[in-house]
């Protein structure tokens, strides 16, 4: 799976969350945002080129920390 792949995943899920919301379904908009986020983070790791394959990250703790290590403290994402 390539970054526009992800990024793809992420729009759409973002879009579900803001229709969750808007049914004041604050958990669900909450699970989707998150998703939204995971799934945007998997793609910025790909198109980065720092992790060619997201899927051998196994937990979402591996996910979050890879993308601090490879997108925030190399400053490609400022804080």
């Amino acid at each position: 799976m390539n970054a526009n792949h992800y990024f793809g995943k992420a729009s759409v899920t973002a879009h579900s969350a803001q229709l969750l919301l808007d049914a004041r379904d604050a958990d669900g908009a909450c699970n989707r945002a998150y998703y939204a986020m995971f799934d945007a983070a998997r793609g910025a790791l790909i198109g980065s080129g720092a992790v060619p394959n997201v899927l051998e990250i196994k937990t979402h703790a591996g996910l979050i920390a890879m993308f601090s290590l490879h997108m925030i403290k190399t400053c490609l994402i400022p804080l």
